[in-house]
Parts: structure tokens; sequence; C-alpha cells
């Protein structure tokens, strides 16, 4: 009599093999780490105060000279790439795990802001851009004031609704 060892996983490794089968004739590269790393994309921030909209994307490694930063139809596009570089003809490279490629990220604007008065600065591998206001969505002070006899005007806040843009 034989002694079968018992693999709990073995129906499991069964199940990836055939999802893995499946999904390789759909997404070229899905069975091998290779094709899951093959994009890239900068990771981005969008986020707001009284005066302007502000993105940030991150580049790692990257020059003014590798991305584009165009802006049409209030749609802001961001697209370059990132290229591998092999250091020097001796290195053995074990494992690489950063991924590089070209990519591109696009983003609406809200109705809120201006694309007239952008500005984007690239330091440290961040690049920033800001969007200032329209004048007539900033928050602004109202006089209101009474038919009351004797009553002093009284001064109300107002704030703007606005929205971040879309990831």
């Amino acid at each position: 009599m034989n002694i079968v060892r018992y693999d709990p996983f073995r129906e499991l490794r069964g199940l990836q093999s055939d999802m893995n089968r499946v999904f390789s004739g759909l997404m070229p590269g899905w069975d091998n780490e290779e094709g899951l790393n093959a994009s890239w994309n900068p990771r981005v921030n969008i986020f707001e105060n009284k005066d302007k909209l502000m993105l940030e994307a991150e580049l790692p490694g990257m020059t003014r000279d590798d991305f584009d930063l165009s802006i049409e139809n209030n749609v802001v596009t961001l697209k370059g790439e990132r290229k591998f570089e092999k250091k020097d003809e001796g290195d053995n490279y074990h494992r690489i795990e950063r991924a590089y490629g070209s990519f591109t990220r696009s983003f609406s604007l809200p109705p809120t802001v201006s694309s007239e008065g952008a500005k984007a600065e690239f330091k440290d591998g961040v690049l920033n851009v800001s969007f200032p206001k329209r004048e007539e969505t900033k928050a602004r002070k109202i006089e209101v004031t009474g038919s009351d006899a004797g009553s002093t005007p009284k001064t109300i806040d107002t704030e703007s609704k606005s929205s971040t843009a879309n990831a």
C-alpha cells in the first residue's frame, strides 16, 4: 500500500492554472510577472483650496524632457515615458520591480477653474500644476440691508460649491 500525502492547495493550484489559461487569451502577459508590471501610471493627487485647484504627479527618475503636459477642452493630459537604462554592461539584474514604459493620464477640469492662468513646476520628481479658480466661483461677502429703522447692514459670507477633477 502506498502512502498518499494530502496537499490542501492542489485544487487551488488547479483553479489558478485554469484561470490563467482563460485570462491569458484575453490579456497577453497575464500569466507571467513581466506582463503584470508592463504598464505604469504615475500616482496623482488632486485637491483644491479657496483660490486654486492643484494636481500633483509623482514622476520618479524622470527629467523634464521625459513627459508632456497639455490642456485641451478643459482636459489636462500628462503623457510621457520612463525608460529603463542599464547602468553598466557588467550589471546582472536578478529582479526588476520598478515599472517602466509609456503612460498617459487625463483629467477633466471642473467648470470652476480656469486653464488660462495655469502654472506648472517640476522639482524632485514631482510635477505640481495649479489652476486658478474663476472669480465668479470664489467665496465673497454680500451685504444685506433691512427695512428696519435704525438697523445696520449685515454681511453674509457665501461659499461657492465646487468639485474636484475626475480621476
